[in-house]
């Protein structure tokens, strides 16, 4: 239900040696005090990236959530509540809202 040592310590180098990151879910269930190491850990990770200028994405609502549980919304580039739609949109499918607002008819 969390990561372990390990695999924290793999994430925070991927991290760190990234230029921009796109986190879509976390990494155990951080609801749970005894299983958040991970997406704790990978949070502060990623917002220590982000102030040594990465640009860093959040997106998908329980993503986001742990992002405001942990007060970091404002530490990294970006957070958003639409995991989906976010990687929808980068793997160039067409979203339906979009479409709706750039549609010239």
């Amino acid at each position: 239900l969390d990561c372990g040592p390990k695999s924290i310590a793999l994430n925070a180098k991927a991290v760190m040696e990234s230029k921009t990151i796109i986190w879509n879910g976390p990494m155990g269930v951080f609801e749970l005090a005894k299983f958040e190491t991970g997406t704790k850990s990978l949070m502060d990770t990623v917002v220590a990236a982000t102030a040594a200028g990465v640009i860093t994405v959040i997106g998908g609502g329980d993503t986001a959530t742990a992002c405001k549980k942990y007060d970091t919304e404002d530490k990294v580039t970006h957070c958003s509540t639409g995991g989906g739609a976010s990687l929808e949109l980068l793997e160039g499918k067409e979203l339906p809202g979009v479409s709706a607002l750039t549609d010239k008819q």
